[in-house]
């Protein structure tokens, strides 16, 4: 963990619109505001009188703390030291996050990719407790993971009732369904959503559960809370808000930089944080997590505001001077600062930074293609690359490209000005090939001189996905799936993982299509070859 400096943020050569908006939101009283729950600060529509609790979280933190705690206690004494996490977005982000700043082990299951759930499920359980974890209690993935986790404690011989706990509201389904069950329940606070509940039971929780001192995580977020609720200039959170919105909408795209000080993956969880709350109707902020020696943190795209986080002070030499932000403290003050500089941002742009509109488009239509009960990972005009071990499953050109070079040159064509490339990787995050897929997001970025993302799927479809769908339509979309895999069951349903991964892939495309982005979607049955030989083709 180590000790981090007193949180501060730097503007460097601020937009000409910077010191106005930061004045206006002073003058606004803001802040203050924000830490009242006056939800008159988003529109009328806003679902914000019933989401703001993470703007007082001690309390409810302490308890969840406590009750945790006293689990762990027993845990200890009967020799289970293994926890894994089952939950997507909110659910999942800061715990993973928070994990490795502790460098403490925590199993995160949130993907259907049937390798990667079958290796999950093929660890030593006699050690394992598994906490499934869903604020709506409906999320099909988590669901699945539960219902899989179940069968196989079982057929170890071992009680699920004695090793799966669930966190979630009040009156969810899952909460009654475990409780018929005989499990645990962690209740969380209702009044707080998902992406914002980092320093709540959804962040707390399993890593207590983990063996992590996460009261000094949040010592470190109580000692902030008094400086961001003044109306002052000295406010991180209304310089950060300022600060970022003065680059819109140019520089809509924010690479977010972790130094060589800080490897807690904290660039996925603002990615979801800011992208979820800000891309709709529109308008949005996309942010990217970057590795220091990324092409875009030395040669930013003009769309591309960088941000350097740490927890010291970069030294003067290291820092790129024009137009940047810096971000310096500890991974409590970091969580608790990008909440509520996302919530301000929100104000600015005239949007609810609490709903999630289009989120649910590709959950329905993924539920269309299982019902269906059409082949999800097939479709009609599948084109075979000559000189890919892949099959193009859908293409926005006409004719579809019939090699790589084709590939390459309609992705760079669909690009819009001023836009971005999203990699979307429907396969297993932990596989070998994970390390190359990084390297073809950096070669991609290179060659064609735009921001690159790179999400896991189904993980982004409860983050950034929100902004592909309802923000900026300036995104091209490279989808890459598997096919092959040897089908996991998930029990008491009529599909598998396999299945499932397929169709969560398809409705996400359809929906994109349908909203006139262009998709390319790839099929292979070699991840490893496939993004080997797009590797040496942009070489």
């Amino acid at each position: 963990m180590g000790s981090a400096a007193p949180l501060t943020v730097t503007v460097s050569a601020p937009a000409a619109t910077y010191a106005d908006t930061l004045a206006a939101l002073i003058a606004e009283r803001a802040a203050s505001r924000l830490f009242a729950r006056d939800t008159t600060l988003w529109p009328v529509t806003s679902s914000a009188a019933y989401r703001l609790g993470w703007t007082d979280f001690e309390r409810n933190a302490l308890t969840a703390i406590s009750a945790a705690e006293q689990i762990r206690a027993e845990l200890d004494a009967q020799g289970i030291d293994r926890v894994v996490l089952c939950g997507m977005g909110g659910s999942s982000l800061a715990p993973e996050v928070i994990a490795r700043w502790a460098s403490t082990p925590l199993t995160v299951v949130d993907s259907t990719h049937p390798e990667f759930v079958a290796a999950a499920l093929g660890a030593d359980l006699s050690r394992t407790l598994v906490v499934i974890s869903s604020k709506s209690g409906s999320t099909i993935e988590t669901q699945s993971h539960r219902a899989a986790f179940t069968a196989a404690f079982t057929a170890a011989g071992l009680d699920p009732a004695q090793r799966i706990i669930v966190v979630t509201d009040p009156g969810s389904p899952i909460a009654a369904a475990a409780r018929a069950a005989g499990q645990r329940v962690c209740f969380a606070d209702p009044d707080v959503g998902g992406r914002f509940s980092a320093l709540t039971a959804f962040g707390l929780v399993p890593t207590a559960l983990a063996g992590i001192d996460v009261r000094a995580l949040l010592a470190e977020a109580c000692e902030l809370r008094p400086l961001l609720v003044e109306d002052s200039p000295e406010n991180p959170a209304l310089q950060l808000a300022a600060a970022i919105f003065a680059g819109l909408p140019e520089q809509y795209v924010l690479g977010i930089i972790e130094q060589a000080d800080l490897s807690w993956g904290l660039g996925t969880w603002i990615e979801q944080l800011v992208a979820e709350s800000t891309g709709k109707s529109g308008a949005g902020v996309l942010p990217i997590a970057l590795h220091p020696g990324a092409p875009e943190a030395s040669a930013p795209p003009a769309n591309l505001e960088r941000v350097r986080v740490a927890t010291a002070p970069i030294a003067h030499e290291a820092r790129e001077e024009a137009g940047e932000l810096e971000v310096v403290g500890g991974l409590g003050a970091q969580l608790l600062l990008w909440e509520t500089a996302t919530a301000l941002l929100g104000h600015l742009m005239e949007i609810d930074p609490f709903n999630q509109p289009d989120v649910e488009s590709a959950k329905v239509a993924a539920r269309a293609v299982l019902t269906a009960d059409a082949a999800p990972g097939s479709a009609a005009a599948a084109t075979r690359i000559v000189d890919l071990p892949a099959r193009l499953l859908a293409s926005p050109v006409t004719p579809s490209p019939a090699d790589c070079a084709e590939l390459l040159a309609a992705i760079r064509s669909s690009i819009p000005r001023n836009g971005y490339l999203a990699i979307q990787a429907y396969l297993d995050p932990t596989a070998p090939y994970a390390e190359a897929l990084e390297r073809l997001r950096d070669a991609l970025a290179q060659e064609l001189e735009v921001p690159v993302a790179l999400g896991w799927g189904p993980r982004y479809l409860h983050s950034v996905g929100q902004l592909h769908k309802g923000g900026p339509a300036l995104g091209a979309f490279l989808q890459l799936s598997g096919g092959g895999s040897e089908e996991v069951p998930i029990p008491g349903s009529d599909s598998g993982f396999a299945t499932l991964i397929a169709a969560q892939a398809r409705g996400d495309r359809e929906v994109l299509a349908s909203r006139g982005r262009p998709v390319f979607a790839l099929v292979t049955p070699a991840p490893d070859a496939l993004i080997a030989q797009l590797l040496r083709a942009l070489a």
